[in-house]
């Protein structure tokens, strides 16, 4: 039988008594150099783990000359642990497990923050494609496990590169359940300024989401003309990757050929970040921000407010029904359609004034079919952009690319 021991920073002394009797009888003690420090003047012959195979074969060749084999690991075999691999290697019934508190549960309870319904997150040796959609989500509690690469400052630079209009507390929990313990709360601005050395090499990061002030003030001196950030907008909460982001927004804008003193309909504004920013380029233009929900409208008039886009008009309606008694438009920017493309294209097509644009934003071959289609049988003139756009982002000390979900522009010019 081999007996894998969960142990904490407090080693010994965080045992039980029985599971500390099971330690005292091995004859071959199994651990990190760390883990077998708690034991020092142990009779037992030791072996320090290092290459995982390398271990698995050492065990195999010894275990006959051993009946108490005791392998030493950090709190829960089965979290992110040893478990896993023993239990790929050896029967079920010759491995026993003792777990101890793992690090996360620790990390919550000193935070006095419930955690069943966290999301935990391993960038130990790993990738953070994960911990990027996590992010990209707005999970409101996300538990990280970091190395020396993927460290506390790095993952604050992998967040804010990812321009996220979601907000995060860090919490840096080191040395959980030792006498050197230590626990602190960043901002991500400031946690992406710490230097992997200022913080214990045993440490887990803690995000925790903070919903942005709805009154947040915008210094409006250093926004850019076009391009604004998305973290400015106010977003769904749960669905935050709703939000027009800007790099397609800045095409969209393109695509436009804006003018001053127009007319220009959001179909499908979502938060608006479109609209807001046709108003900020154009102010004596008007813009109908057309939404159907009355979350969205919320948002509009919160993302309108905050940028002092008063020549916004949100109106709450399902398209094409809402769209009939509207101004004639001389843009239209359709962000969504609820799927009645074709609906609300016959209605533009009949509002459209003459040399107007119409801009389509498609994420589906399937509507860009649908679209190009109807465009084609009557006689419209169109292009397509096709938009693959990648954020550099940090992995561990290099740099790599994250990709934003590819979208297509449809770009059609009105007929008389």
């Amino acid at each position: 039988m081999i007996k894998v021991i969960g142990i904490g920073l407090d080693g010994i002394i965080g045992l039980t008594k029985p599971v500390q009797e099971i330690v005292h009888k091995a004859t071959l003690l199994i651990g990190s150099e760390r883990h077998l420090s708690y034991f020092p003047n142990h009779p037992a012959q030791t072996i320090v783990i290092g290459d995982l195979l390398e271990l698995i074969k050492k065990i195999n060749q010894v275990r006959d000359n051993h009946h108490h084999i005791v392998i030493l690991v950090s709190g829960d075999p089965f979290f992110f642990g040893l478990g896993r691999l023993l239990i790929g290697y050896f029967s079920a019934k010759d491995l026993q497990f003792y777990p101890n508190i793992s690090s996360i549960q620790l990390a919550f309870n000193r935070l006095k923050i419930p955690w069943q319904d966290a999301e935990v997150i391993s960038v130990h040796g790993r990738e953070t494609d994960e911990l990027i959609t996590v992010f990209k989500e707005g999970v409101d509690k996300i538990a990280i496990l970091t190395d020396h690469n993927n460290n506390p400052s790095v993952i604050a630079h992998l967040y804010l590169s990812l321009n996220l209009p979601c907000h995060y507390e860090f919490w840096v929990c080191e040395d959980l359940g030792n006498s050197t313990e230590k626990i602190q709360s960043f901002s991500a601005e400031e946690l992406a300024e710490k230097k992997t050395t200022e913080f214990a090499s045993l440490n887990i990061v803690v995000a925790l989401h903070k919903p942005l002030n709805n009154f947040l003030e915008v210094n409006f001196s250093n926004l850019p003309l076009f391009g604004l950030p998305d973290h400015l907008f106010s977003t769904f909460k749960d669905r935050p990757g709703l939000i027009t982001k800007r790099e397609m927004r800045i095409n969209i804008l393109g695509e436009l050929a804006l003018q001053n003193k127009q007319i220009v309909w959001d179909i499908g504004a979502g938060t608006g970040s479109v609209s807001v920013e046709v108003a900020r380029l154009c102010p004596d233009s008007k813009i109908y921000a057309l939404e159907k929900t009355a979350v969205g409208i919320v948002l509009i008039e919160k993302n309108c407010q905050r940028f002092k886009t008063f020549n916004v008009v949100p109106i709450c309606g399902q398209a094409p029904d809402i769209l009939v008694d509207l101004p004639q438009p001389d843009r239209i920017f359709m962000g969504g359609s609820g799927g009645d493309i074709i609906s609300i294209l016959e209605v533009c097509k009949d509002k459209l004034a003459e040399d107007g644009i119409l801009v389509m934003a498609l994420a589906t071959l399937e509507n860009l079919a649908i679209a190009i289609d109807w465009f084609r049988r009557r006689s419209w003139d169109y292009q397509v952009l096709n938009l693959q756009i990648s954020r550099s982002a940090p992995a561990g000390n290099l740099t790599r690319f994250s990709p934003l979900n590819p979208i297509m522009l449809l770009r059609a010019f009105s007929v008389r």
